[in-house]
């Protein structure tokens, strides 16, 4: 079994999950006392904030890049950004190390090509909502993005930061981003990306109006693969 390197703490609910759900997914496949080889760094997470909300991409960088390059030396043979909007930084932290960067965004395009699905509505942070990093990604694997108003958008960021990377569930949020949901689907969204890794926290897809695709999952399943050479 290969080892996981995990970039956590952006937020460390989220990185939670990853780890739950690698490790549950392991011991589904391998049976008996089997757990994952994982290493984790978990960053500061206000450190990362502070520059985000500054666009200081060049910091959060150095940032991740550092967590990449000790990852590697700890044993690493694969690097996993636990967050959606840091995968602005993607393409450096792929540069810093000498092993393999499985992308969250390709984890989650495979699944919805499995699917067959080709529009997909994308939630997220501001800046994975407004900005092109993870839509030029699912562009290039045949997925058209769509994205909320800029009014849902703030929503959305408000809830996010407000409450879900807090461990903070309210149910008028939820009905709140449900409303989002059901508004794209009217726009023709064939399905919906949750592309904050907070959002596995607050939605699921019994409740929505269209088939939700979990971007911690597929990224997680994309890594148990990478783990087992499958």
């Amino acid at each position: 079994m290969k080892t996981i390197g995990l970039i956590g703490g952006m937020s460390w609910e989220s990185t939670a999950l990853y780890y739950k759900i690698i490790n549950e997914e392991i011991n589904k496949r391998l049976g008996r006392l089997h757990s994952a080889k994982i290493v984790l760094y978990s960053v500061d997470f206000d450190e990362i904030e502070r520059n985000m909300s500054k666009e200081r991409w060049d910091q959060t960088a150095l940032i991740l890049n550092g967590a990449a390059t000790k990852l590697m030396s700890a044993g690493a043979n694969c690097i996993m950004l636990c967050t959606n909007t840091m995968h602005k930084n993607a393409p450096d932290v792929r540069r810093s190390v000498s092993i393999p960067f499985l992308h969250i965004a390709e984890a989650t395009a495979a699944e919805i090509n499995i699917a067959g699905y080709k529009k997909a509505a994308l939630l997220g942070t501001r800046f994975t909502m407004e900005e092109d990093f993870l839509k030029k990604e699912f562009n290039s694997k045949g997925i058209e993005i769509i994205t909320p108003d800029r009014d849902d958008m703030k929503l959305v960021d408000k809830i996010i930061f407000s409450e879900l990377v807090k461990g903070i569930v309210k149910d008028e949020s939820r009905d709140m981003l449900l409303q989002i949901l059901d508004n794209l689907h009217e726009q023709g969204a064939q399905c919906a990306i949750l592309g904050c890794t907070e959002l596995g926290i607050i939605l699921n897809e019994a409740d929505a109006p269209l088939p939700l695709f979990d971007t911690v999952y597929c990224h997680a399943m994309a890594a148990v693969d990478f783990a087992l050479n499958k």
